[in-house]
């Protein structure tokens, strides 16, 4: 067996054999996706059968961060709900298979749009059927029963806004390369406009584009993945992150991915309309948590570009965030605030 790095194929094979899953062995395990946190490998078996592999990014971890486990356990919880989630085959944290935990999970044949060579390769009515799936997919996820999937104690029911605020702005001062007085005064402003709570729902926590599998065919959403950041809490809040990941045609790009700048791609008013009518939920706090999640996902990329600083062998295919993109993105949150008076 070839060498794979953060992987021991020898003792993951030894491990498949131990699940139960039908294998013809040898496996073959290649990176894929563009994920810069949890590494992501295809594996294969000498009959084309394929799974997906998921373990901890390379070097050191910020603590909760990129748990496997915890993502794997609400995987599984969502296996007979409407959730369009992989099937979890299974987890270890066994020394001897691997140094971290691994998950073993479905693989689901579709289609991820992850690049603009892929989005700029649609059609502008498939773009639109895409985009308009989005929030249909982020409600059933907030529709989950925590009741019947065992996921009620998942984490606190305390006002989720400042559970993110405390845990974000702990996570910028053990992961910043740089002091950021905007980003500090930001943080500030957002614990004063914090908006009242009304529910407690499964929140993903990181749902956008790039982390759904679509049907070939309709477009639909049919896997969502990278359930690591989920917890309980409120619902606006997805919403809000994804309108943070969603420019328009002439603004600023997050990041190297300006996919919904495209023709045929809804307006973040559409996303939200069709959400909203879709969950009845109210629009009031949607600004705040567009703003929260602009200011996360900054926070987020520092951790990125520090954790790539300090092992190159975590920089992935999408590439590393630079201090310049992580600016614009605190200016871009400041504006929207300035705008909703926060």
């Amino acid at each position: 067996m070839r060498e794979t790095v953060g992987l021991d194929p020898a003792a993951v094979t030894r491990w498949f054999g131990s699940l139960g899953v039908e294998f013809t062995a040898p496996l073959s395990f290649d990176r894929i996706g563009l994920g810069q946190s949890n590494l992501t490998f295809l594996v294969r078996d000498n009959d084309e059968r394929r799974w997906v592999l998921r373990r901890p990014p390379l070097g050191h971890l910020l603590a909760s961060a990129h748990d496997v486990v915890w993502e794997a356990r609400i995987m599984a919880a969502l296996t007979d709900t409407d959730v369009p989630a992989p099937r979890i085959f299974g987890v270890t944290e066994d020394p001897a298979v691997s140094d971290v935990p691994l998950v073993l999970m479905e693989f689901i044949d579709g289609q991820i749009v992850d690049t603009i060579p892929i989005v700029e390769s649609l059609a502008p009515e498939r773009r639109r059927a895409i985009g308009v799936s989005l929030p249909r997919a982020l409600a059933r996820v907030h529709a989950v029963d925590l009741d019947a999937t065992g996921l009620t104690d998942l984490a606190s029911h305390k006002p989720y806004a400042e559970r993110q605020l405390k845990r974000w702005a702990g996570q910028w001062e053990v992961s910043k390369t740089r002091e950021l007085p905007e980003l500090d005064d930001l943080t500030g402003r957002l614990a004063a406009a914090v908006p009242e709570q009304r529910e407690i729902a499964l929140v993903h926590g990181d749902f956008h584009l790039r982390n759904v599998i679509v049907s070939r065919e309709s477009g639909e959403v049919i896997g969502a993945l990278d359930w690591e950041l989920s917890t309980l809490g409120d619902p606006l809040a997805d919403m809000g992150s994804m309108l943070a990941y969603w420019p328009e045609p002439g603004e600023d790009a997050i990041g190297d991915f300006p996919a919904s700048t495209l023709a045929g791609f809804p307006t973040r008013a559409e996303l939200a309309e069709i959400y909203l009518d879709q969950t009845g939920r109210d629009a009031a706090a949607l600004t705040f948590w567009h703003v929260l999640g602009l200011w996360k996902i900054a926070v987020i990329g520092e951790g990125v570009m520090r954790r790539a600083m300090e092992n190159p062998r975590n920089r992935a295919a999408a590439g590393t965030p630079t201090a310049g993109q992580i600016d614009a993105l605190v200016r871009k949150a400041r504006e929207v605030a300035a705008g909703a008076g926060i």
